[in-house]
């Protein structure tokens, strides 16, 4: 028997290699002759990196930049297994949990070193880029990431604007003819999962603003600001990513990827999923195991187990997902692909005592699983 394991991590408590590893102790237990292939997969999130860089036998690479206070911190990107592709999160350097509750302002947070870290992987040889976009800081559109590939935003006295999306009100010209050359060479793709427009009502100010901090009226300020900016790019590039669905992710930075660097969005499980060759790895297995912390009707949006379970039903290969905690409307996983859905808690227990010792819930609640599986064969 063929088992893939394909978990996404369980967030606060497991990254999605070691939710594999245990999975795969849950399964021994049962059934030590069987054959395992342990593909942790992500959803363009948290956890992109690690999984893409363990799939393909690739490697993580560190790296010094300019934090979303432009101090210095440290961040890394992964290189794939062909050795061309970078696979960036752009949380590692401009991302929320790098900045104090008390000091969190996107009027000057930037995304400066997400650019750098796309000129470190373009100095190693990169020019495939898949960079993830979930957790960011800021709502500076792309500006800051921008000005690191070369892209000068200037005010009307030819002078570089300040960093952060407060900074936006005073852009009078964008000047790419400085952008890097080895950028038109190159590819990227965008692994996101919201579908927001920069600017408006569901805009990148608007719907994400506060929880980085933004005060109401900063949220009008930057709103407004990423409408100005929205016009500055169509007047410079002849692309108008205003109202295209993704151009609001992580403030604003799809934008900028979308208008500067040629960029398009993709549900991020589809980019990891290809990434690893999940389909072929998947059409020759009995049963396909999966989870993440929490699963619920909301699963059935662009989550990491509803794309492993989309590809699995297409050879009729049975789906266990295993879950921290099991929300409402699951009834809809039933009738979309998934065979049984597993809670690892046995009984009730406080949210602190099942993060810590999630490992060993996950081995026990895979081996509950596999005796009923057993059952069957």
């Amino acid at each position: 028997m063929k088992i893939v394991i394909a978990p996404d991590s369980f967030k606060g408590s497991l990254t999605a290699g070691k939710a594999a590893e245990a999975i795969r102790k849950g399964v021994f237990r049962i059934f030590p002759e069987c054959t395992v292939d342990l593909v942790p997969v992500a959803d363009g999130g948290e956890g992109t990196v690690d999984a893409l860089v363990a799939a393909t036998g690739g490697r993580l690479v560190k790296a010094r930049v300019q934090g979303p206070l432009m101090e210095e911190v440290d961040s890394s990107f992964g290189i794939l297994g062909d050795d061309r592709t970078a696979v960036i999160e752009m949380a590692s350097a401009s991302g929320l949990t790098l900045v104090p509750a008390s000091m969190r302002n996107p009027m000057i947070t930037t995304t400066y070193g997400t650019g750098q870290l796309i000129l470190k992987a373009l100095d190693m040889g990169c020019r495939s880029f898949i960079i993830g976009i979930g957790g960011s800081a800021t709502v500076d559109g792309g500006t800051g990431m921008a000005d690191a590939l070369g892209i000068r935003f200037l005010d009307r006295e030819g002078r570089p604007i300040p960093p952060g999306g407060g900074g936006i009100e005073r852009l009078h010209c964008i000047d790419t003819e400085g952008l890097d050359s080895r950028i038109k060479k190159s590819t990227f793709r965008i692994a996101c999962d919201v579908d927001n427009p920069l600017c408006g009502e569901k805009g990148a100010a608007r719907i994400f603003g506060p929880q980085k901090g933004a005060t109401p009226g900063m949220v009008e300020v930057l709103d407004r600001n990423l409408a100005h900016l929205g016009r500055m790019m169509l007047e410079t590039t002849g692309i108008d990513v205003r109202d295209y669905p993704g151009s609001g992710a992580a403030g604003g930075l799809g934008a900028g990827l979308m208008a500067f660097l040629d960029a398009a969005p993709e549900p991020g499980v589809d980019i990891v999923l290809e990434a690893v060759g999940f389909e072929d790895r998947v059409k020759d297995a009995d049963l396909v195991i999966t989870g993440e912390g929490r699963i619920d009707g909301q699963t059935l949006h662009g989550k990491a187990p509803m794309g492993v379970a989309g590809i699995a039903g297409k050879y009729g290969v049975p789906v266990i997902a295993v879950a921290g905690s099991i929300g409402e409307d699951t009834a809809l996983l039933y009738r979309n692909g998934f065979s049984a859905i597993v809670g690892i808690c046995p009984s009730p227990m406080p949210l602190e005592d099942a993060l810590r010792n999630a490992a060993g819930l996950l081995v026990d609640a895979v081996e509950r699983a596999m005796r009923l599986v057993k059952l069957k064969i």
